[in-house]
């Protein structure tokens, strides 16, 4: 699943809100307005306030009941009310903008503001209104110095960057960046037009098209910030608080000194960033440029994401036709891309998150603060490293030496990346290694408030190692299992305290995998769903909850589609025009390269256990064809020969020879009706989504839209339809039982839709998403 990892996991970075706002650029006008002192508005103000020290206006933001600040409507008009009253005010000779939340200046646009727009001209008249206030930013008579601590994002570094000066927080959650493109949007407040003229037209592109996080020290070198602050340690308040206090004391000096011009706003740029600037001025470089930049795009995103695409058109047109012609497609295409529907997945997918960080069992009656976890092979492993990691003391035992250390190994390698990312020291992850131990035994586990076994999947071997830990845990100490098929409720037979028994299903790679799949069974206790959720959560997991049953969620929608990929290359089609197909639908993996990623081997075990356990529905491709793969050892990635060849260093891999003989053992004869390339596609998709569906009408599932949120980020489905709820509320639940009809009379009850379907195609008004 490592290449599905890369290819879904920049969904993980859908920051805390999203971003607002355009600008027009005729001359300033409008200073005018109330004296701050004698505002009547100044009462009424719930988001914005302002504080006169000396000769420098301190403007805050704080939304209220909220742990980040986020550009609505009533944050807006605040904002403006009071820079007028500022900009009215003789007295006053310069502005100061800050939060008063640590860990956020301001997070973006208030999505729901954007959502509640009917028509693309109401989200562009919100661009333009967001386009004019930072125009009057940018060309105000009186300096303003943006002091950024937390999270700038969005909208939020659209309003740091009009300001004259920006003034950061040496700190790890000090972050800017321009996640737009994450929610099928683009900086919608003048952020593409200014942007590229101050870091530079490829390192604007990298952060508009991308939406990484540049962290403050980075900032500073790329011209995005002027000056840093190092964070201050605890006093008589809070280290957060002191530091505010500092960067607010710093930025005010900043502003003074740029109204009294003893300090100069013009950034000083380096050699290389002259030569750059120099370069993109003339025109064929920048035509050359743009056409790089549009061939990786096309390439990444198969055409499926429109978003990338009006980025470059956007900066395109305010680089070579002016910065009026820039601001207006800036503001009519963050209005076409608001109401499109991949915006919609998107933001569906941002809300699900926010739904899936939230622990609705409550609080447990007790912290995990020791855990345990059984095998250390690449889950087990995974499991120790992203749990040490969030300061959870970890026990790592094997029953080998050899496995132990490999397990070990795995986890300092894991957080010796981040040393070399920079995300952390080599004293931070000695730190964090002295919270693990690994050992053979059973040793300290009558302190564990947790075990997670993840250990080979056979249910003897879990029976034998639950009993084996139950002599040794504690009372409080609950059991989950990672497994990924076998029913939780045969793991807890075992147990002599059912209720403290529970699933926790990680998926691999553990470390950039985000989701986990938590299982309940009718005797786990709420306590023990409570606690499984937090230490997910504790983990930075994206949390779903479903009901047990053979393969859970996740796995059960992913064996109908692997049954029928197994189908459609006995039908003749080669692993490449497979995998051409599936990734041409958005899928970021090719179905032949997914069940190498998984596992032959895997493949096969849980194909046996859901073929047992739902019978014909799950048919398809012929299970023996995977246990002949298994019996010549093509066992996918991991033995380096699955469908394909792999090599260490080979990015080009070829198709598996050996595979040959095989697939022409098991030809079966195509269907001509039924084989097109969207017909194969609709055949996955239709079996996944039909599955999806079965598992909310059978209450495996509590709600779509953690489905959504498990198909995702669990499995790949792609993220620009949504999950496959959202995709049969957008594709259109009638057209799709219509698909699996046509499907079904060619290949039988694998394709019969279930009832939850046909009652929304039979009630075109029944949404899965309202």
């Amino acid at each position: 699943m490592a290449a599905a990892v890369r290819a879904i996991g920049s969904l993980s970075r859908l920051p805390a809100a999203a971003r607002a706002g355009p600008t027009r650029r005729t001359p300033p006008r409008g200073y005018a307005c109330r004296n701050i002192s004698t505002s009547s508005a100044l009462q009424n103000r719930t988001h914005v306030s302002c504080d006169i020290k000396g000769d420098v206006a301190v403007v805050r933001f704080n939304t209220p009941n909220s742990k980040v600040n986020t550009l609505s409507k009533q944050l807006s008009a605040e904002f403006t009310d009071v820079m007028n009253e500022i900009w009215a005010n003789e007295a006053v000779r310069s502005a100061v903008l800050i939060s008063s939340k640590p860990g956020s200046f301001i997070a973006g646009a208030d999505l729901n503001m954007l959502e509640a727009c009917k028509t693309a001209q109401e989200v562009t008249q919100l661009s333009q209104d967001g386009q004019k206030m930072l125009e009057k930013i940018e060309h105000s008579p009186k300096p303003i110095v943006a002091a950024i601590s937390g999270s700038c994002l969005g909208g939020g570094l659209e309003v740091a960057i009009a300001c004259h000066y920006r003034v950061a927080t040496k700190d790890k959650k000090t972050v800017l960046g321009t996640p737009e493109v994450l929610l099928g949007l683009l900086p919608g407040a003048g952020g593409t037009q200014r942007l590229p003229k101050m870091v530079g037209l490829p390192a604007a592109f990298d952060m508009m098209l991308t939406g990484r996080n540049i962290r403050a020290d980075r900032a500073k070198k790329m011209g995005l910030v002027d000056q840093l602050v190092e964070p201050l340690g605890p006093g008589v308040k809070t280290p957060e608080a002191r530091t505010i206090e500092y960067l607010e004391e710093v930025a005010i000096g900043f502003a003074r000194g740029l109204a009294n011009k003893t300090l100069s706003a013009k950034r000083s740029r380096g050699l290389m960033q002259r030569l750059t600037d120099y370069a993109m001025a003339l025109p064929f470089v920048r035509q050359q440029v743009y056409k790089t930049v549009e061939s990786k795009v096309q390439k990444q995103t198969k055409g499926l994401y429109p978003a990338p695409l009006k980025i470059i058109q956007v900066v395109k047109t305010g680089l070579d036709q002016g910065s009026d012609a820039g601001y207006l497609i800036e503001s009519q295409s963050f209005g076409q891309l608001a109401v499109t529907k991949e915006s919609k997945a998107l933001m569906g997918l941002y809300h699900g998150q926010v739904h899936c960080k939230k622990n609705k069992f409550g609080a447990p009656q007790k912290e995990v603060k020791t855990l345990a976890v059984l095998g250390a092979g690449l889950m087990g492993a995974g499991i120790a490293q992203v749990s040490v990691d969030k300061g959870i003391k970890t026990i790592l035992k094997d029953t080998a030496q050899k496995g132990l250390d490999r397990g070990q190994q795995q986890v300092y390698k894991g957080l010796n990346g981040k040393v070399k990312k920079k995300s952390l020291t080599s004293f931070e992850r000695d730190s964090i290694l002295s919270n693990l131990m690994g050992q053979l035994d059973y040793k300290g586990f009558e302190k564990a408030d947790m075990v997670i076994e993840a250990v080979f999947e056979d249910i003897n071997v879990k029976h034998k190692v639950l009993k084996e830990v139950e002599a040794v845990i504690p009372a409080h100490c609950i059991f989950a299992s990672n497994t990924s098929a076998l029913p939780i409720s045969q793991i807890a037979a075992a147990s002599k305290r059912p209720e403290k028994v529970i699933g926790m299903h990680y998926f691999s790679p553990v470390d950039k995998m985000q989701l986990l799949e938590i299982i309940t069974t009718d005797k786990t206790s709420q306590d023990t769903a409570a606690s499984a959720v937090a230490v997910g959560l504790k983990q930075g997991k994206v949390v779903i909850v479903v009901k047990d049953g053979p393969g859970f969620y996740t796995t059960r929608c992913l064996g109908p589609m692997l049954s029928e990929v197994v189908r459609v290359l006995q039908e003749g089609i080669d692993p490449k025009k497979v995998d051409a197909i599936s990734t041409a639908f958005g899928f970021p993996v090719g179905a032949a390269t997914l069940i190498d990623e998984v596992g032959v081997d895997v493949a096969t075990h849980v194909a046996e256990d859901l073929g047992k356990a739902f019978g014909e529905r799950f048919g398809g491709g012929s299970i023996d064809l995977f246990k002949l793969m298994v019996q010549k050892g093509f066992l996918g990635r991991k033995a380096g020969k699955g469908f394909y060849v792999y090599q260490e260093g080979v990015k080009n891999r070829s198709v598996n020879s050996g595979m040959d003989e095989i697939l022409e053992k098991f030809k079966m004869p195509a269907n001509p009706d039924v084989c097109s390339d969207e017909d194969i596609q609709m055949r996955l998709v239709t079996r996944f989504v039909n599955e999806a569906a079965m598992c909310l009408q059978e209450g495996i599932l509590s709600n779509p839209v953690e489905g959504d949120i498990g198909a995702v980020f669990g499995l790949g489905f792609p993220p620009c339809l949504g999950g496959p709820f959202r995709f049969a509320d957008s594709y259109g639940a009638r057209q799709l039982v219509d698909k699996l009809r046509k499907y079904e009379a060619v290949y039988g009850s694998q394709f019969t839709p279930c009832q939850l379907l046909l009652d929304h195609a039979n009630s075109p008004s029944k949404k899965f998403h309202q």
